[in-house]
């Protein structure tokens, strides 16, 4: 995961109870991918290398990035100021938490669209695309398995509706030429407004 995101931070975000029983996953940080800050997850992937998968991959880890610099000693604010790490970080647990579980009954490709909804606690109503945030890893060892990392990203409903007319791929396009791809947080106006 180094190779792609960057070395990774000493800290680590433990799960007071275990993701494989029921918790919330244990959340890596990458303080140097991309000017900002990816976070991840390293529980989804069991040992065969064939959990979650997709249709491009035999295995996978979930990945969000925010522009925020990393700033673990806010994340345990009560009330985070709108645009900060630790805004951000509650934002990404939810989400990451959410998608991890629903990976384990689906398959989730590169250029789908995911919306919760809007009755659920701290999620409700956001819309998000997924990508693979690089070429995948030949692992030899798990016979040739494809392992990689999937980004989940925030977008605005609009850009989600777009990418739903089967223009997933052009919307990805479009988040990078503009500059906003692959982060996360959407305090900023939609490529669309």
């Amino acid at each position: 995961m180094e190779n792609i995101l960057g070395k990774e931070h000493d800290m680590v975000m433990h799960a007071i109870i275990p993701y494989d029983v029921g918790g919330s996953l244990d959340l890596y940080y990458y303080p140097n991918f991309m000017n900002g800050t990816a976070v991840a997850s390293k529980e989804l992937t069991n040992y065969k290398f064939n959990n979650p998968k997709n249709d491009w991959l035999d295995a996978y880890e979930l990945v969000m990035v925010t522009r925020h610099k990393i700033d673990l000693v806010s994340v345990k604010d009560e009330n985070p100021m709108i645009n900060s790490f630790s805004y951000d970080h509650k934002n990404i647990n939810s989400i990451l938490n959410m998608i991890g579980r629903y990976s384990s009954q689906a398959r989730l490709n590169p250029y789908e669209t995911i919306e919760f909804p809007s009755d659920i606690e701290s999620v409700g109503g956001k819309c998000l695309i997924l990508d693979i945030l690089s070429e995948p890893l030949i692992n030899s060892e798990t016979k040739n398995r494809k392992f990689g990392l999937m980004l989940v990203m925030e977008i605005h409903r609009d850009e989600m509706e777009y990418a739903m007319q089967q223009k997933g791929k052009e919307l990805i396009q479009i988040l990078k030429d503009k500059n906003v791809y692959p982060f996360s947080g959407i305090n900023r106006k939609s490529i669309f407004a």
